[in-house]
């Protein structure tokens, strides 16, 4: 399933077109992205929650050469599924 089925889904369960299902899920999309980029936690009841996580500097390898690289520090995005997803899945 893709955005693009997502968006028929909503299309359907709403009845309206297919340009304001669009929006819709845009919206949401949207809304969780900048919660995440100003460092706040995203629940979704039933869903799960998305959050950040930090990931301190390191040093790696380059595969190619052995040569030690210094990798920076990244905020990442995690998720964390609800139950009611884990038993929906199982």
């Amino acid at each position: 399933m893709n955005k693009a089925n997502i968006v028929d889904k909503v299309q359907d369960v709403l009845g309206s077109t297919k340009a304001d299902a669009e929006r819709a899920v845009e919206a949401v999309i949207d809304s969780i992205v900048s919660g995440l980029k100003s460092g706040e936690e995203v629940s979704i009841a039933g869903l799960g929650i998305f959050a950040t996580k930090a990931r301190p500097a390191r040093e790696g390898r380059n595969p190619r050469t052995g040569e030690t690289i210094r990798i920076p520090a990244t905020r990442t995005a995690k998720f964390r599924p609800a139950k009611a997803l884990k038993d929906a899945v199982k």
